[in-house]
């Protein structure tokens, strides 16, 4: 009999490593409602007839239930599996199969039936393409503003490390906003992160300003993961000298006993203090709270970043 992709370990490479500790029981702030609405089952379906994969499941967002019943869900192209085994990560690792030609329409396709204002693309890494699948993101941002003209779009791009010439391959096909996280201190990236580099990470933010200043950028972080708030506050700083725009913040949350463990629950009072330096260092827009993902309420936060540009323009 053959095997199929969900015979195989989604993470093949942890398989060998001693189990992490798991914290068991949530604090309050942290519990959500299991997705059982009516527009939650719709927009499955919606993904599904399209044939897309979404990092609302992939990476098991603990918001899924919310975003979904509002009919916002995140876009994941190229291919499920990604050639990076990042340690925090639910996403499956291995050697992915080739870009499907199609993708690009159905992204589009279903960001007109999903009605949406605002959409997030996001990827797989794929380190096994020449340009890091660059010119499918943008194919893909041509797509949808083709079919979907009045729709802002952000990118959440790999790092394309070593890849020349993809960032302003991206650039170059206008998204409203390009993301990419650092997602630790740059202590923590040898366990967490260790396929990334945290300095040509913070160089490919820099780089898009470069290529167009009037681009928006994103970048964002997990906590609990056991950084300091003085390293926090460094990266931050890191950040605002690569003028990057938004920063977001939130909980890391332990997929499996796999991964890195969780070294503390950050509080929310924790996750206000921390909105208010980044404010306070020059940010247009912060969204720090423990349910905070990249994409979490991205059409609403866009809306408000284009808001404080404009107002910063007018001062």
């Amino acid at each position: 009999m053959t095997a199929t992709l969900d015979d195989k370990p989604r993470h093949p490479e942890k398989a060998h490593k001693p189990d992490q500790p798991v914290r068991r029981g949530k604090p309050d702030w942290l519990r959500v409602r299991a997705p059982t609405s009516p527009e939650y089952a719709a927009t499955r379906k919606i993904m599904r007839d399209n044939k897309l994969i979404t990092v609302c499941e992939e990476a098991a967002c603990p918001n899924v239930g919310e975003c979904w019943a509002k009919g916002h869900a995140t876009m994941m192209i190229m291919g499920d599996t990604c050639t990076r085994a990042c340690a925090f990560c639910n996403v499956r690792t291995g050697m992915p199969g080739p870009l499907d030609t199609l993708e690009p329409f159905n992204v589009a396709a279903a960001v007109q039936k999903l009605g949406l204002a605002h959409v997030v693309v996001t990827s797989v890494d794929r380190d096994d393409l020449a340009d890091g699948g660059a010119a499918h993101f943008a194919s893909v941002i041509s797509a949808v503003r083709d079919k979907n003209p009045s729709t802002s779009i952000e990118v959440l791009t790999p790092d394309f490390l070593r890849k020349t010439g993809a960032i302003a391959c991206v650039v170059a096909a206008r998204p409203d906003v390009y993301n990419h996280n650092l997602e630790t201190v740059p202590r923590l990236y040898l366990s967490v992160r260790p396929g990334a580099r945290y300095f040509s990470s913070l160089r490919l933010l820099q780089q898009v300003k470069e290529f167009d200043p009037a681009m928006f950028t994103k970048s964002g972080i997990m906590v609990g993961l056991g950084e300091s708030r003085e390293e926090v506050l460094q990266v931050m700083d890191d950040l605002r000298a690569a003028d990057v725009d938004f920063l977001t913040i939130g909980q890391y949350l332990q997929p499996t006993a796999k991964h890195h463990p969780i070294e503390r629950f950050v509080t929310p009072d924790e996750f206000a203090a921390l909105a208010a330096s980044a404010y306070a260092k020059g940010f247009l827009m912060v969204s720090s709270t423990p349910l905070t993902r990249s994409s979490y309420h991205a059409g609403d936060d866009f809306e408000r970043l284009r808001a404080a540009r404009l107002a910063q323009l007018g001062r």
